[in-house]
């Protein structure tokens, strides 16, 4: 799957995902102004050959605090521009894996599924007999969960050893 994950096509779509959800500059003030002023496929070359030779580092997150309620605030970590597509070239190649997992009415935080869709579901649940609803909120769930053993459950459905 890496070998997905490396071609340009795939960082090339994975930015421009990126670019639509606009976004600021993370710790190394690069925008995406930038980047297509210096060459887009120049920084997308560069990812690939760190991708492809294991050099590839991510960078710090620059942390914003944004207002949540009365006197709180959550914190933001917002990555460079060029950690972005690395993330977004995972995201495309590894989501599909995971998605085929789910269940049909399972609607939180999946691509192309909405609130309203859950919603629109009811009626047809109610003439089923289905009675119950189930809405988790995981407070500050990925600040707390344990990467160690996330890691272990992606390596457990994902296997990809590095061609020789």
């Amino acid at each position: 799957m890496y070998v997905h994950i490396c071609k340009m096509e795939t960082l090339q779509e994975s930015y421009g995902l990126c670019k639509q959800n606009k976004g600021s500059a993370g710790i190394d003030g690069v925008t995406f102004k930038k980047v297509e002023k210096e060459g887009l496929i120049k920084l997308l070359t560069e990812i690939q050959k760190e991708l492809k030779s294991g050099t590839y580092l991510p960078r710090r997150n620059r942390i914003q605090h944004i207002p949540k309620g009365k006197w709180k605030t959550r914190k933001l970590g917002i990555p460079t521009i060029k950690d972005r597509i690395v993330q977004g070239a995972i995201k495309l190649i590894l989501e599909p894996v995971f998605e085929a997992d789910f269940q049909p009415g399972s609607f939180g935080y999946r691509p192309k599924r909405t609130a309203h869709q859950a919603i629109e579901q009811v009626p047809n649940a109610i003439v089923q007999g289905k009675t119950r609803v189930i809405d988790i909120d995981l407070k500050s769930y990925f600040d707390t969960i344990r990467h160690d053993i996330l890691l272990t459950k992606i390596a457990q459905r994902i296997r990809d050893d590095k061609p020789e």
